[in-house]
């Protein structure tokens, strides 16, 4: 998802707790940084009863404790309450209409063309599924990582919609007051293969974010295969210096049966037989521990890694079925003097639908190679920087 996304996420968050915890029957005194909440006894939640204290934003997961929460898209109490709000109402339905607010492309936006008026005309309705999804990631050398990610997937094409993800965000707000427009059409059937393709794509948009985590836990356990290698080294070593003590005082024993009275030859016997046993045991232990560290220690290795692998969860919290239009739309920009109609592809929540390149270098319009002018056709930032 985009930054700004994330941020709306942020604003849906403390809006959806407010509205959750006063309709289960909570009061809530709002400050700048933190809620009190009151949950009275006799409401059904999962929540302790009486007061709470919920601080807004991220902080350390050790702050949190029986009556004090974080509240953040990844905090564990907004994942409970996610998780309590899905299991009352798990699904609902959406329209997303013409009259929302037009929103130009990037690449219009950051160009020093101006958009003089733009005029959206519907050709058909479509229909989307927006699923709300929690991540959980997990690693013995990493805290649990809690996301919240929204996926937007249109019905017949299967297309990934993250336009209008953000969209649905923005729209299920409670000032904007839009809860539910009717029924849920799609059936369970339907709906089942676009649920594993918005999953698919979810992992696909979080892949680098657990290519991150899992290079981190890659790198502990690097670190923990070495202490041990480094460990059982000096463990050799100790062995090795002990085994030569042995073998010493062996030698000195021989010397003694060799050259002593008769007393003497039979105690250094009964010495010497003492120590070669402890030395062949000493001998056995230090040949398995050698042989183990040319191999590399593979078991230690093994469990160690197994240990340090990612737990990935993916676990669908609400779906809602969200009506939207598509069509064309026409932006009378101008330049100066110059004025030119563009015509692309558009739909009501997901903006513009069209790839649109550079008249002149076939370059793409972007947000980082805006629109530069449209004399003789629509010319970007970087082809006429290079004139």
């Amino acid at each position: 998802m985009t930054d700004a996304s994330i941020s709306v996420t942020q604003s849906v968050v403390e809006q959806f707790t407010e509205q959750y915890l006063q309709s289960i029957g909570c009061s809530i005194e709002q400050s700048d940084d933190h809620w009190l909440v009151s949950v009275p006894n006799d409401i059904d939640t999962e929540i302790t009863n009486g007061r709470h204290t919920l601080i807004r934003g991220e902080g350390t997961p050790d702050d949190d404790d029986d009556r004090t929460k974080r509240l953040h898209p990844e905090s564990a109490f907004f994942q409970q309450l996610l998780r309590e709000a899905g299991e009352r109402s798990p699904s609902g339905k959406l329209s997303i209409e013409s009259e929302s607010d037009i929103e130009s492309p990037e690449w219009i936006q950051n160009s020093s063309v101006e958009v003089q008026s733009a005029q959206f005309t519907p050709y058909y309705d479509r229909t989307a599924i927006v699923v709300l999804f929690r991540v959980g990631i997990e690693t013995v050398s990493e805290y649990q990582q809690e996301l919240l990610r929204a996926v937007a997937v249109d019905t017949r094409s299967e297309e990934s919609l993250p336009k209008l993800a953000e969209t649905f965000l923005a729209t299920t707000t409670v000032e904007s007051e839009r809860t539910s427009d009717g029924d849920v059409q799609l059936t369970k059937t339907d709906v089942r293969p676009l649920l594993e393709t918005a999953r698919e794509q979810l992992l696909e948009s979080v892949q680098g974010q657990l290519d991150d985590i899992h290079r981190e836990a890659s790198r502990a356990a690097d670190s923990e295969v070495e202490e041990y290698r480094q460990m059982q080294q000096q463990r050799i070593q100790e062995l090795q210096e002990e085994h030569s003590n042995l073998s010493s005082k062996i030698n000195e024993l021989s010397e003694k049966i060799n050259t002593g009275d008769e007393d003497s030859r039979v105690q250094a016997l009964r010495e010497r037989k003492e120590l070669k046993s402890e030395y062949e045991e000493l001998d056995e232990t230090l040949n398995e521990l050698q042989e183990r560290r040319d191999s590399g220690f593979p078991n230690r290795q093994r469990e160690i890694r197994e240990r340090h692998s990612l737990d990935v969860q993916v676990t669908p919290l609400t779906l809602t079925e969200v009506e939207y239009e598509r069509g064309e739309i026409d932006f009378e920009l101008i330049d100066g003097s110059i004025h030119q109609t563009v015509t692309l592809g558009y739909g009501s929540g997901i903006g513009v639908a069209d790839t649109v390149r550079c008249s002149s270098c076939e370059r793409e319009l972007t947000e980082r190679n805006p629109l530069q002018t449209i004399s003789d056709g629509l010319k970007c930032q970087s082809c006429t920087k290079e004139r």
